[in-house]
């Protein structure tokens, strides 16, 4: 029997796109939440979620696309989105808090937006993870036909 877990990962640019797409969703309401109890100011809030959604739509497909070159499908292991998430978490954070620093003027602030987003966003970053483990390998539109095939 074949081992599956040593064959490259098969998964498409446009599913990572999806995925990407999908976690700045929850990522920018996120970080949006926090930049604004961090501040009061729903304009600064809303530009720090702003650019953060644009920064990091990038970031994380190349994220994504790292992950899928040098780990393959061990990436869907729980263990492995454990680390995935933590790594993100660390790159995602220091932009986060850059943006924060640039639109604020204060480093201060910046470091807890970011530090905040620690906290919150590993855990959110994880179920966004194995949600997606779920979803078939290779293309979102898989699970589409796969869905109306049942229904």
């Amino acid at each position: 029997m074949e081992n599956q877990s040593n064959k490259p990962l098969a998964e498409s640019s446009y599913r990572s796109a999806v995925k990407a797409f999908s976690w700045r969703l929850v990522g920018t309401l996120d970080t949006t939440i926090i930049s604004f109890l961090q501040t009061g100011d729903f304009s600064v809030s809303l530009k720090i979620g702003s650019t953060d959604f644009v920064s990091k739509i990038g970031l994380y497909y190349l994220h994504e696309r790292a992950w899928v070159y040098f780990v393959g499908r061990k990436a869907l292991v729980s263990n492995v989105s454990i680390i995935k998430a933590v790594t993100w978490r660390t790159i995602g954070s220091l932009d986060t808090a850059m943006w924060a620093w640039i639109y604020t003027g204060n480093g201060l602030t910046g470091l807890k937006i970011g530090g905040y987003e620690i906290l919150t966003k590993v855990a959110l970053y994880y179920f966004h993870e194995r949600m997606w483990a779920q979803v078939p390998i290779g293309s979102v539109r898989r699970l589409v036909d796969k869905l109306r095939k049942r229904f």
